[in-house]
């Protein structure tokens, strides 16, 4: 089986605050793997750690059967949106363009295929008509489209996208699931820091529960159980959890 992401004895900390400690985990090519954990877990470190924005202080991280350090150019990520700068002076399509920088080097210009090809990224994720409005002028939702457009034209293999849900709408978030899904039957590997449990066996086919250490990666449908989550989250987020979740089904009509 070839391996997307692994780790071997993974350790970060910041200052003397251990936030992964003895990380160890492999994940297949080709899931739609969702990064589940409490907030303050480790889980956008561990992206960062992968991503080479932070350095740990020891064990290993690979990604397609090479060191990260090799093979980061395979990788896209969409960052939390509130480290994004949106009173910056760019337009919509020129923040997807910058997807494809990557590939120009550090003095080449955007060629008429890069124009092109981001273009079509924006029509894909629905974002046409919004190619020349400066990004603080979007919805949350149409931020979070447009930084998975520039994810998109990188052609990257693997996807890390950090709670690309956040202060989404539903149906945007369920639209950009089915953007998702297409690019892992295309066969990409995509990562998303997650935080709604009811939604997670819907979303995903691969998990890794994240509390400083992995507490369990696997097939959902093996791994998300009651006795690992309350290992990740503690009795009493679960309970709060589920009961949101039966809240939710009765006020839809399902219960």
């Amino acid at each position: 089986m070839k391996f997307s992401f692994e780790t071997d004895s993974l350790n970060i900390n910041y200052g003397k605050t251990p936030i992964l400690w003895d990380v160890t985990f492999q994940v297949p090519q080709g899931v739609l793997a969702g990064i589940i954990g409490p907030n303050g877990a480790g889980k956008s470190t561990l992206l960062k750690a992968a991503l080479g924005l932070v350095k740990p202080l020891s064990g290993k991280i690979s990604l397609l059967g090479e060191p990260a350090c090799k093979s980061r150019k395979k990788v896209a990520y969409v960052p939390q949106r509130e480290s994004i700068d949106w009173d910056f002076p760019i337009t919509a399509l020129e923040v997807v363009l910058m997807g494809r920088y990557g590939r120009l080097g550090l003095f080449g210009r955007p060629r008429r295929a890069d124009r092109e090809a981001a273009s079509a990224a924006l029509e894909l994720v629905g974002m046409s008509a919004y190619a020349s409005r400066q990004i603080s002028q979007l919805s949350g939702g149409q931020q979070q489209r447009l930084f998975i457009a520039r994810a998109l034209v990188q052609n990257a293999d693997i996807f890390f996208l950090d709670e690309p849900f956040a202060g989404v709408d539903l149906a945007t978030e369920k639209a950009i699931m089915g953007l998702l899904r297409r690019q892992k039957e295309a066969g990409k590997t995509i990562f998303i820091v997650h935080h709604d449990l009811p939604t997670v066996e819907e979303y995903f086919d691969w998990a890794i529960l994240l509390n400083t250490r992995v507490l369990a990666c696997g097939p959902v449908k093996e791994i998300f159980t009651r006795e690992n989550l309350s290992k990740t989250f503690g009795k009493s987020q679960l309970l709060f959890d589920e009961a949101a979740a039966l809240s939710a089904k009765s006020l839809s009509g399902i219960l």
